[in-house]
């Protein structure tokens, strides 16, 4: 890993709160943040100059919660992370089925598109996408980002050829690139 990398994208089901498995968080009480998750988002805040959420939330397509549902559930979770020394500039989220093709839905490459369309600056060769799906390192590689898999032990298929580097959390992450930064 280099120390060119400026903007970060985080998945956020499993990468920043643990996964409800067979389920949908629906409500903040239902949100967990995974272990180290705010130190961690501490850290990145002093290393990277932009950093995103990009979530699939196909439960607000099926009807289990709605969007405003969704969006009072991330104010929550931001303003925890603000209180803890973290940031999150914007969440991206996109809401479809996952067989109704949305090209907002990763793997497909648009919740990126519209982060770098929204800050401009956004170079995604200087990018880490940090996920726990395939959908998610397929989603970066589309986009030629750095693909760090968050092997959180879930089960989940990953493909080997697609991922840079692997990780137990988030948090060892943080502390590896903190660490490559201050070399």
């Amino acid at each position: 890993m280099c120390k060119e990398f400026k903007y970060l994208f985080l998945d956020r089901d499993g990468v920043i709160n643990v996964r409800k498995m067979g389920g949908y968080i629906t409500f903040y009480s239902e949100f967990r943040f995974m272990d180290g998750v705010l130190e961690a988002l501490s850290i990145c805040n002093t290393l990277f100059d932009r950093i995103f959420i990009v979530t699939n939330q196909q439960g607000i397509g099926k009807g289990l919660f709605t969007e405003k549902g969704f969006e009072e559930l991330n104010s929550q979770m931001l303003r925890e992370i603000t209180a803890n020394q973290g940031r999150i500039d914007r969440v991206y989220m996109c809401p479809a089925l996952k067989e109704e093709n949305s090209p907002n839905r990763k793997p497909r490459t648009g919740m990126g598109l519209q982060a770098q369309k929204d800050y401009p600056e956004v170079d995604f060769s200087k990018s880490i996408m940090v996920g726990d799906s395939n959908s998610d390192m397929l989603f970066g590689k589309a986009l030629g980002m750095y693909n760090i898999f968050i092997d959180n032990q879930t089960g989940e298929f990953y493909d080997k050829e697609i991922i840079n580097e692997k990780y137990d959390s988030l948090i060892s992450f943080a502390k590896k690139y903190e660490e490559i930064l201050i070399k």
